[in-house]
């Protein structure tokens, strides 16, 4: 039986593990900046602006449906990897980068037009909100576009086989987390 290095004395990949201990600290990080908005927010009830007044809600409709894709995307690119089929990994991930580039782009035109109508950061306590959360998914959203570039590189180098594609379902939980994050901030910010 030939040992895995990548397999901690547990039996956990240890790739996997550190994937999930990030995870879990970036859980913690959003879980603050959210419930500081929460607080916020409720202390401020009278003169919190309803989100439709302020914010582009069928755009970002449009978005969360793009960023819920680029998800699938990647999901359908991991189980081709698993079945061999190394051109549908190759597809599934060139599809989650350019809809993640989407993603981002729909989210700067929306930064664009908010600050063009007087809406920033320093415009009031739910600008400093708004800005602050989507801004760090953005960023998020960012580093995980570029991750998903060099996996996208490294499988067009044959990297991964149907024995190895770890590094794809780790890129995989992250991209499902952020994914996650942002359909949490898009009910709070925009539809509540």
């Amino acid at each position: 039986m030939e040992h895995d290095p990548h397999t901690g004395a547990i039996g956990i990949d240890t790739r996997k593990l550190g994937m999930w201990i990030f995870l879990a600290s970036e859980i913690m990080f959003f879980s603050g900046l959210i419930g500081a908005y929460i607080v916020l927010r409720f202390a401020n009830l009278e003169s919190w602006p309803h989100p439709a007044t302020v914010l582009n809600l069928p755009l970002t409709g449009v978005n969360t449906f793009i960023l819920i894709c680029s998800s699938a995307t990647l999901v359908l690119g991991l189980a081709s990897i698993q079945r061999g089929y190394k051109e549908g990994l190759q597809v599934g991930l060139f599809l989650t980068v350019l809809l993640g580039s989407i993603f981002l782009s729909i989210q700067f035109h929306e930064y664009h037009e908010l600050v063009r109508d007087g809406f920033t950061i320093s415009s009031s306590i739910f600008g400093s909100c708004f800005f602050t959360l989507t801004g760090f998914h953005g960023a998020h959203v960012l580093a995980g576009v570029i991750w998903l570039i060099v996996v996208l590189i490294r499988c067009a180098k044959g990297y991964f086989t149907p024995g190895e594609y770890a590094g794809v379902e780790i890129v995989g939980l992250y991209w499902h987390f952020v994914d996650l994050v942002w359909i949490i901030l898009f009910t709070i910010l925009y539809l509540v």
